[in-house]
């Protein structure tokens, strides 16, 4: 089981140490909410292309960098590092090639039902208001999706007027960041 890997490699670091080269503080050292999908080709990728260091930003993922509802626990985690941890800036970053760009609903709804999810209880999230769709949805493209986060953020009442939101698409292959959207 790979979390008894990960298991063993962490009593080895706190034993040796290991943690000590990565102290710092909660607060960001470049006062700065990133806001990036969760993909798994991004771990450290993202870090090394824009020279992110342990403790330099607050980091906060889901699927796809989408952010659709004004108060959901994306939103306030970015309000909170504002507010509460001195952030003064937000970039919200998607990439290449992301998954949700293909989420066919209809398949995603089959696959839950094959790996033991009962069709009943779809039907009853369903009939409850649970719309598929709505939840579950992706995007066309990545620098539309990123805008629409943005957005969001940008025009959020209680975001300060003073704290600069932007949109950057990365390349999940070289690394390479294209801005979409800046506010100087």
């Amino acid at each position: 089981m790979h979390l008894d890997d990960m298991l063993a490699y962490n009593k080895k670091f706190v034993e040796g140490k290991e943690y000590e080269k990565y102290a710092t503080d909660s607060f960001p050292n470049k006062k700065m909410v990133i806001f990036t999908c969760m993909e798994s080709r991004l771990v450290e990728l993202l870090h090394r292309a824009l020279n992110i260091q342990n403790g330099d930003v607050k980091m906060v993922k889901n699927a796809g960098a989408i952010i659709r509802k004004p108060f959901d626990s994306i939103m306030k985690s970015i309000l909170v590092a504002i507010y509460s941890l001195k952030a003064e800036e937000v970039t919200v970053i998607g990439h290449y090639d992301c998954g949700m760009s293909k989420v066919d609903i209809k398949t995603l709804t089959e696959t839950m039902i094959e790996k033991g999810i009962p069709e009943e209880t779809i039907q009853t999230l369903q009939n409850g208001g649970i719309d598929f769709n709505e939840e579950f949805h992706g995007f066309e493209t990545v620098e539309e999706s990123v805008v629409q986060s943005v957005d969001l953020i940008r025009n959020h009442p209680l975001l300060p007027p003073h704290v600069k939101v932007h949109g950057l698409v990365i390349d999940p292959g070289t690394g390479k960041v294209d801005v979409v959207t800046r506010e100087d």
